[in-house]
């Protein structure tokens, strides 16, 4: 058993160590080369299509990197699944859109937004996913293990 005299010098021996080890990976997480953010390729069509991805409210459906809702597919690497025209394709759509029985409304955008939201959904796919360079819907999991 330690004296209370011990037992304070390895509490406080601990917490510094602790401490210390906190600090250093604190400082090693937001050095540059850690950095997995792609914020260097923001253009101002990124912008503009996150800006359209905010004001239609497309997380309310969407999934981008594991967040959103899960009704309608996850987006983080859309451009790969499906490319670039048929992204375009469904969000110029004049006509409500209804892929396997769930309704996509026909935002109608225009070529200018529907390319702003493909410079956005292409940056989102650039991000360093550390390795999970698949991310799927829980809605869909069922189909990708019986494959």
């Amino acid at each position: 058993m330690l004296s209370k005299k011990q037992a304070r010098a390895f509490f406080l021996g601990g917490t510094a160590v602790t401490f210390i080890i906190f600090i250093g990976l604190t400082i090693f997480s937001f050095s540059k080369a850690q950095d997995q953010s792609n914020d260097e390729n923001i253009t101002e069509a990124v912008v503009r299509g996150k800006t359209l991805w905010e004001e239609n409210n497309c997380m309310g459906c969407h999934t981008i990197m594991g967040e959103g809702a899960y009704y309608a597919p996850e987006l983080t690497k859309v451009i790969e699944r499906r490319g670039e025209g048929y992204i375009k394709a469904v969000l110029t759509t004049p006509v409500d859109w209804a892929p396997n029985g769930r309704k996509m409304v026909a935002y109608g955008f225009t070529a200018e937004e529907a390319a702003d939201l493909i410079a956005f959904f292409e940056w989102i796919g650039e991000i360093d996913l550390n390795g999970f360079d698949t991310v799927v819907s829980p809605l869909a999991k069922d189909k990708t293990n019986s494959n």
